[in-house]
């Protein structure tokens, strides 16, 4: 579980980021800890990054500048791994929230990881896979602004599903289409259900997602990975002693 009380830096790469993310993005981060550094890397003297300029004051994040010194290279970047190293080394930092979509800062993560310290990526559905994967988790944040109800939690001892929104819908045929991560689901069910092939959701989520770090329900129009899973029809799903149960729909 993630642990408020840990030490976080936030470091936004303002070229492939949007502003108008950052308070969703904020919030989330707020669930792994305490953000302490807040940065924000880009050329400010361009009118590129004029619509980050009215968000930063509000949220005391700290710009960066960095000119482009030269046509085709990006500054930025390495502005911004070098300072993430700089704070890496002096071993005060628990984790790193790195907001970017750029493949670029793939070894970034890789390397902080390799310390012991977490790596929370945030970025666009566009993300090249390599460094979605090199993060201990990734959060897309079009889903974070997408704002999709999902529906309340049932109270019945068998839940029904949440009925998705349109982009729910379009997240259901995703999430179906996404054999490996179901691979990974239907292999987690199996190393930790009981006999009657039952196995506590939580734990299940919580292995599909040491190996899948961008595995959230939100990424597919649900609130809760309950009603996601409920609404695929390829498991069941309900509620026994306080806690939610999965079993395969294939094991019976």
């Amino acid at each position: 579980m993630p642990d408020s009380t840990a030490n976080l830096a936030v470091l936004i790469d303002a070229d492939n980021s949007r502003p108008a993310a950052i308070d969703a993005l904020l919030d989330e981060a707020a669930k792994y800890g305490t953000a302490s550094v807040k940065r924000v890397y880009g050329d400010w003297t361009t009118d590129q990054l004029k619509g980050w300029k009215k968000v930063l004051p509000e949220h005391a994040i700290q710009p960066i500048q960095q000119f482009a010194n030269t046509k085709g290279k990006n500054a930025t970047d390495s502005a911004m791994i070098i300072d993430a190293m700089d704070l890496l080394y002096t071993g005060r930092f628990d984790g790193f929230c790195l907001v970017t979509s750029d493949s670029d800062f793939t070894r970034l993560a890789s390397r902080i990881r390799e310390n012991g310290v977490m790596v929370y990526g945030f970025g666009e559905r566009k993300t090249p896979s390599p460094f979605v994967k090199s993060c201990d988790r990734f959060v897309y944040v079009d889903a974070l602004i997408a704002n999709v109800p999902s529906g309340k939690a049932a109270k019945s001892k068998a839940p029904t599903a949440a009925k998705p929104s349109p982009e729910g819908d379009e997240g259901i045929k995703r999430f179906k289409g996404n054999s490996g991560l179901i691979k990974a689901l239907r292999k987690a069910i199996a190393d930790l259900s009981d006999e009657d092939g039952w196995a506590s959701l939580g734990p299940v989520g919580s292995q599909v997602q040491a190996a899948h770090s961008d595995f959230d329900p939100r990424n597919y129009g649900f609130a809760k990975l309950s009603d996601l899973l409920h609404a695929v029809d390829l498991f069941e799903v309900k509620k026994r002693d306080k806690s939610v149960q999965i079993r395969d729909s294939k094991a019976k």
